[in-house]
């Protein structure tokens, strides 16, 4: 095609080409760096920060409590809209799945506009190469469908939200960049999904020793999860009727709970090692596991340090996210 019939995608395509220019990296390093920076001051210095920092990282039980900042109240929404960003989830990661178990089925190279897509998200149609096979695809995806698919139900049909709580306009925002760039990132260098490949055929004899162990963690860190959330509802719940009660945050106790305080979080980090590590060679999963392992653990943090301000009684044994350690 004649330069000058090209478009401005075209232009972009042939920008993010010419320089190397991976818009997923660039996201999820952005995402890294912002965490470890603000999580760091808010863990070891907070209480030198002015109100408007604090007030926009805090959230939920630990939210701040201090003089607010008029803007940054301004910024804030209902915590409950948690929700929506599991409603695109849901689509978003059905829609990935979708598209790789065809492809996989009739053993032809995904469409044109998905490729398209994939190169301007993934660094380039002469940058992007096959990485992941597509029995390590269907598995990783499958991984992260159910869980974009168990959240949306909790939130939207089980979870109890106080009508109370806010967040940072900006933590409602990640959340949906958050999950579209992680399932684009699922494709970006599959085989299928990259220029001049084909689909590998799938067949459970194929499973790997190594593919069939991280199932198996999956499933369990998926369904101690789902626990766990179970216990936190609960103690809004009346346990005769059934009907809420209470939106206070209050101690909960059992299960994973004994030993941790925020065993969900250190939970969500174990799922996304499981498919880290299947897509070690993607850079870009590499980058993802180390956000949301950051993220987890410095809300984690503040969660357990909220805990043990508030109760008196709370169990010296428990740590914050990780079992008998941190």
């Amino acid at each position: 095609m004649a330069p000058d019939n090209i478009g401005v995608l075209g232009i972009v395509e042939n920008l993010l080409d010419r320089y190397k220019i991976n818009l997923l990296q660039m996201i999820f390093g952005t995402f890294i760096a912002t965490i470890v920076f603000f999580g760091g001051l808010m863990t070891f210095v907070e209480k030198y920060l002015p109100n408007s920092i604090r007030q926009s990282f805090r959230y939920g039980k630990h939210s701040f409590k201090g003089e607010t900042d008029p803007l940054v109240a301004w910024l804030e929404v209902p915590k409950s809209w948690f929700k929506h960003f599991y409603v695109f989830a849901l689509f978003w990661s059905w829609l990935g799945f979708y598209l790789l178990v065809s492809t996989v089925r009739e053993q032809k190279e995904a469409p044109e506009y998905v490729l398209r897509f994939l190169d301007i998200m993934g660094g380039g149609r002469s940058h992007r190469k096959v990485e992941i096979d597509s029995t390590t695809a269907c598995v990783g995806t499958l991984m992260l469908t159910l869980q974009c698919t168990r959240r949306f139900y909790e939130t939207n049909f089980v979870q109890i939200f106080s009508r109370k709580s806010k967040i940072n306009l900006s933590h409602y925002a990640v959340g949906y960049v958050h999950y579209f760039g992680a399932i684009i990132a699922l494709l970006s260098n599959t085989s299928g999904f990259v220029r001049g490949s084909q689909p590998m055929e799938f067949s459970l004899d194929k499973l790997t020793g190594q593919q069939i162990l991280y199932l198996v963690v999956f499933f369990l860190a998926w369904q101690q999860q789902y626990a766990s959330n179970m216990i936190l509802v609960n103690l809004r719940k009346d346990p005769q009727t059934g009907n809420i009660r209470t939106e206070k945050h209050l101690l909960p106790k059992g299960g994973l709970f004994n030993l941790l305080s925020s065993p969900h979080m250190f939970l969500e980090v174990v799922m996304y090692f499981c498919i880290a590590d299947l897509y070690m060679p993607v850079r870009i999963w590499r980058l993802i596991f180390l956000w949301v392992a950051s993220n987890q653990t410095i809300n984690a943090l503040l969660t357990h340090k909220w805990y043990k301000e508030t109760f008196r009684e709370y169990p010296k044994n428990r740590r914050a996210i990780i079992p008998f350690l941190l």
